[in-house]
């Protein structure tokens, strides 16, 4: 995704949920699967260009102002989306700050159980410095363009592929129930005792659901 992580000179303009880049990739079609910030850009092309996406599956993340997740937020967003969203401010204040900055979102997405020390090392080296910060912010300073290109999207088109909600928490079924008036072959799942953070805290729960859903469309 175009922002996201360390900024080179054609991604210096932040996150853009509209350009995700499987054109690259040079295949005809794939299956796609996104979880939080990578959910909306997975939904805009499914709806944009539709014969590119073979199936979808999307995971704990909520789609802009799209009906039927209101209770998922019922008290207000998590405290961080403010204070992402304020440009310059987060990467200023976490300078030098990172590390521990990182393990209390590691540590919160799987329940309190962690990651492995390799795994952890990737992340913090992934978000380490000013512009790692402001790409990685990026995401929530877009997130009210975001919510139109969703709302533009599904004015004209629908999912027509097959379509998986997966949610945990906090999302729960709120991706699901956004999803579902504008899917036409939508199946959800709630995992239960799993953290935001799903590969990472429940990948044997995620591959049972995973695999069969992605396998049918393998050549035999």
């Amino acid at each position: 995704m175009p922002g996201m992580l360390r900024a080179t000179d054609a991604l210096s303009n932040g996150y853009d949920a509209g350009t995700p880049k499987l054109d690259a990739l040079g295949e005809p079609s794939a299956a796609v699967v996104g979880i939080d910030a990578g959910t909306a850009p997975a939904v805009l092309l499914a709806l944009r260009r539709p014969g590119l996406v073979r199936r979808l599956v999307v995971m704990e993340a909520l789609l802009g102002r799209l009906p039927g997740a209101e209770h998922v937020f019922a008290g207000g967003a998590p405290w961080w989306f403010g204070f992402h969203a304020v440009p310059g401010l987060a990467e200023t204040v976490l300078a030098g700050n990172e590390a521990p900055y990182i393990d209390w979102f590691l540590d919160s997405g799987t329940l309190g159980r962690g990651v492995p020390d390799d795994i952890r090392a990737a992340f913090v080296h992934a978000y380490t410095g000013g512009e790692a910060l402001r790409c990685a912010f990026s995401y929530y300073r877009a997130l009210p363009t975001s919510a139109q290109q969703i709302q533009d999207a599904v004015a004209t088109a629908r999912l027509t592929m097959p379509t998986m909600a997966v949610g945990s928490h906090p999302v729960g079924t709120g991706l699901e129930r956004q999803l579902r008036p504008i899917a036409d072959d939508l199946v959800g799942h709630h995992l239960q005792d799993c953290g935001h953070i799903i590969p990472l805290d429940r990948p044997d729960a995620l591959f049972a659901l995973l695999a069969p859903f992605l396998s049918t469309d393998l050549p035999k």
